[in-house]
């Protein structure tokens, strides 16, 4: 069961918590990716990363918006 929890910033936009925690871990899974196709020279790996860490931030930026308009 999933329960959102509205976030309140300084700057008085929402955001549902488990979104905004979803999203950072999506982008973190990325730079993971990104990093360890570095390392071992896996350039399909690094795309992903680098593709995960994209739709993420498009995510992020998605629901800054739809915060601004809520509120």
């Amino acid at each position: 069961m999933t329960t959102s929890v509205a976030y309140r910033s300084p700057g008085g936009t929402t955001m549902g918590l488990d979104d905004k925690i979803s999203n950072k871990a999506e982008e973190l899974k990325g730079q993971a990716k990104e990093s360890t196709g570095k390392a071992t020279d896996n350039e399909q790996l690094e795309a992903e990363g680098k593709g995960d860490q994209a739709g993420a931030n498009l995510k992020q930026a998605g629901e800054k918006i739809k915060d601004v308009f809520k509120g």
